[in-house]
């Protein structure tokens, strides 16, 4: 089992703190084990472990699995764990989204603003920011080979049976906070994806032996 290393922002240990893995069925367990036997692939053979996190707009569920899945690697001390994410179309990174996760203890910087906003989102005060912003999941800011792409979304999931350059091709689909948007629960059910989204990615890091 990893172990822990925390040096992340105290609001952020703090919501880590209150995750239950639980909540987690075994059925879900099921799903979350092909990401878990790749990463733990990669750290046995101290391989650098790239992961794509992909759905329909790279506007809400795969930014919050990049975030997540990139802090729980530094949570638990996996080394060499690089984290992206992607559409098969460009949007935008929903601000309900980005407002989620500085709610959670993220510092977050807007570095350009226009119709697909760039922001740094930090999780400790020494680690490289993830850089959010809408891309297709081929961008060059993406990898080319040598990654697991996640398919985070039924759409995306039916939309892309292969993935160019991916070794492995895993679904763990989230259902999308967007139904919510522009109502009085949509703050409540992004926090409510995102936590999901934290929990199961908690789970899957704490399975890893490095």
């Amino acid at each position: 089992m990893a172990t822990t290393k925390t040096t992340l922002f105290t609001e952020i240990e703090k919501v880590i703190s209150t995750l239950n893995i639980d909540t987690i069925t075994d059925e879900r367990k099921e799903i979350l084990q092909p990401l878990i036997d790749f990463i733990q692939l990669k750290a046995t053979s101290s391989q650098e472990i790239r992961i794509n996190f992909i759905c329909t707009h790279n506007s809400r569920r795969s930014h919050l699995s990049q975030v997540w899945s990139q802090t729980m690697a530094h949570y638990f001390d996996i080394k060499n764990v690089f984290c992206y994410s992607g559409g098969t179309e460009a949007t935008a990174l929903f601000p309900m989204a980005a407002e989620t996760l500085r709610n959670s203890g993220f510092q977050i910087k807007t570095i350009s603003k226009n119709e697909n906003p760039v922001y740094s989102i930090k999780y400790a005060d020494n680690e490289h920011p993830v850089i959010g912003f809408s891309k297709k999941l081929d961008d060059d800011f993406n990898p080319k080979s040598e990654f697991a792409a996640i398919m985070t979304c039924d759409s995306a999931n039916e939309a892309c049976p292969f993935v160019p350059g991916a070794e492995k091709r895993i679904p763990i689909t989230f259902e999308d906070p967007k139904a919510f948007d522009n109502t009085p629960q949509q703050a409540e059910k992004y926090k409510e994806r995102s936590l999901q989204i934290a929990t199961e990615l908690f789970f899957v890091f704490s399975q890893i032996n490095s």
